[in-house]
């Protein structure tokens, strides 16, 4: 039966993550660049400024909240733990063994286009979303390809499908990339850290996530804006210690990553990595799986936010892919060719590294400089990493659940969730990354088809937002595309001065 998941899965996953999609990857990430006037560039001050440089200084961002809703903080920290997790440690270490250290600059190049493509999820998402019967926000690619693209003109049937189509591989994706991918690298580090039996773990587990998630988005905010920040912290110490143990070798670090992004031959005449196009997929996917930006997972929690401005959540949504990714990944990619992991003249590991295989690699570099405390200190950081991107997925297919079966029908997938979480500490590790890469994909297409056509939405909100508060024009706010939320936030808003806090 295994033998035939694979075969069926190799199957999809070769056609799902072909040029095409991945083209229309990168083309959505420029497209959303572009109509924004590079937004994450030009505007680097201001969202900076109102993301992680307001968690100190405005209260509105981190105040928990009376009603269904969530912070603004919090509802970042769910998504960082959504998206901070295994592929952050053991998807960067896959990317180099296959691709070379050339699949890092992809990576974070589909990042910085990336960013622009979260930040559009994000605005559509507070621009389509509504609240349920328990008056909790619900949002996502599910509601902007109904009611958005579902509104053009002969598109009507088309929205509908889309969004019944992404909700169904939400939902399943949840199942792989949110939970036994994650589950699968827990106990297995686990167990080479501390020889715990595998599926002790895994029962440890079932109980751990089924206690926070049946408490709903509420519980799961709550417990992660405190275990983000912590988990975050500890890994960029341990890992920024690796990088200055070997700071002279980086500049030859970066060198490896620059030619191996574009096939150039090494002064020995050997070829750094395996290739652009293969530095080029392997990049694009796993920094995909890392950040999800393109996939519209994230939006499904920050539509849940007590923000009444679109583009503000949309700022988050750009801070989200930059630490994910520009920060934490690249940081990883670090540890891993400065530690000797790497040949650096082919681009290739090394005999020492091969022999430990690619999911090991960064327990690998902290065991050569910390012996056996480095390898535990990687273990427990795979641990909380992917802990929180099991609770984070849990929101998410949640969410698609809720839209395909009704609010009522909610607490149904979380027990099935839960439950899964066994069958991940089982399964064949190889075989739960492929599953989670291949509906990764099934999701992303209608989302992007979504982001794409609905573009000139996006624009018109930045545009209005960067008139009204950067330039100081009187406008009308735009917040939403369903009218009679529009009147409420807008009262809302007027009332507190038209300052949104």
């Amino acid at each position: 039966m295994i033998e035939t998941i694979t075969a069926i899965n190799d199957a999809l996953n070769s056609q799902i993550w072909g040029w095409p999609a991945l083209a229309l990857l990168g083309f959505t990430g420029v497209l959303m660049t572009c109509l924004t006037g590079w937004f994450q560039i030009t505007h680097f001050s201001h969202w900076w400024k109102q993301t992680i440089g307001a968690i100190f200084k405005e209260e509105h961002i981190t105040k928990h909240t009376g009603d269904r809703t969530i912070s603004q903080f919090q509802s970042l920290c769910t998504a960082l733990a959504a998206t901070v997790g295994t592929g952050n440690i053991v998807g960067v270490a896959g990317a180099i063994a296959v691709g070379g250290p050339g699949a890092v600059f992809w990576m974070i190049l589909i990042a910085f286009f990336g960013m622009m493509t979260n930040y559009s999820e994000n605005v559509l998402g507070i621009l389509y979303r509504r609240k349920n019967s328990d008056g909790e926000w619900c949002g996502g690619a599910m509601y902007y390809l109904k009611d958005g693209l579902g509104a053009k003109p002969g598109m009507k049937t088309i929205g509908a499908a889309l969004a019944l189509l992404f909700s169904i591989f939400c939902v399943i994706a949840s199942f792989g990339i949110g939970n036994m991918s994650q589950v699968n690298s827990m106990v297995s580090n686990v167990n080479t850290a501390f020889g715990v039996p595998k599926i002790v773990t895994g029962i440890f587990l079932f109980f751990a996530v089924g206690a926070v998630i049946v408490g709903g988005l509420k519980r799961v905010a709550a417990f992660t804006e405190r275990l983000v920040p912590f988990m975050v912290i500890l890994y960029l110490a341990g890992a920024l210690i690796i990088v200055i143990m070997h700071i002279n070798v980086i500049p030859s670090a970066l060198v490896s990553i620059f030619k191996g992004a574009f096939a150039m031959k090494s002064v020995g005449g050997g070829i750094v990595g395996a290739g652009i196009a293969s530095a080029m997929k392997m990049g694009m996917k796993r920094g995909v799986f890392s950040n999800e930006a393109g996939l519209g997972s994230s939006v499904m929690v920050h539509s849940s936010s007590n923000v009444k401005e679109p583009v503000r959540q949309g700022m988050w949504g750009i801070f989200e892919v930059f630490a994910d990714t520009v920060v934490v990944c690249t940081l990883t990619s670090l540890v891993i060719l400065t530690s000797g992991a790497v040949d650096l003249k082919t681009g290739m590991l090394t005999a020492e590294a091969e022999a430990v295989g690619s999911s090991s690699l960064v327990s690998w570099a902290f065991s050569n400089q910390f012996g056996r405390i480095g390898a535990m200190f990687v273990a427990v950081a795979i641990l909380l990493f992917a802990y929180s991107t099991v609770l984070g997925w849990s929101h998410y297919g949640s969410k698609a659940f809720e839209y395909l079966f009704g609010t009522k029908a909610v607490m149904v997938y979380r027990v099935i969730f839960a439950v899964i979480v066994l069958a991940g500490s089982v399964l064949e590790a190889q075989l739960a990354w492929d599953i989670s890469d291949t509906f990764n994909g099934l999701m992303m297409l209608p989302n992007l088809i979504g982001v794409v056509i609905l573009s000139p939405q996006v624009r018109a909100c930045t545009k209005n937002y960067v008139d009204r508060v950067l330039h100081g024009k009187n406008e009308r706010p735009m917040l939403s595309l369903i009218p009679e939320i529009q009147e409420v936030q807008e009262a809302e808003l007027m009332a507190n001065g038209g300052i949104d806090n």
